[in-house]
């Protein structure tokens, strides 16, 4: 398994047992998504979006909240993140 797909993993399994990470595991799993994202989009030259509907301001909102989210939001937050790194990991095996 690549390292992304472990990291995809990783955000699953953590949004799986949320009810048992810490405020600051989900905003560390959180920051280090948007990192990941931000550096996925550059390889694959897609631009962000730029508005108030970018994923990444909603994960960094998140992240920010983390000790305020309810568990249900924390899954949801985690489970996005990893949806677009699928996503961007489909579109860069393609360009290979």
């Amino acid at each position: 398994m690549s390292s992304m797909t472990d990291f995809i993993a990783e955000l699953i399994g953590a949004a799986n047992g949320v009810e048992e990470l810490t405020h600051y595991e989900v905003s560390r799993l959180l920051d280090r998504s948007i990192d990941t994202i931000r550096d996925m989009r550059d390889q694959a030259g897609v631009a962000g979006v730029h508005s108030a509907q970018d994923v990444l301001i909603d994960l960094r909102l998140s992240s920010e909240r983390a000790g305020d989210l309810l568990p249900e939001q924390a899954r949801d937050a985690l489970i996005d993140a990893a949806d677009v790194l699928r996503s961007l990991k489909i579109i860069l095996d393609r360009t290979k």
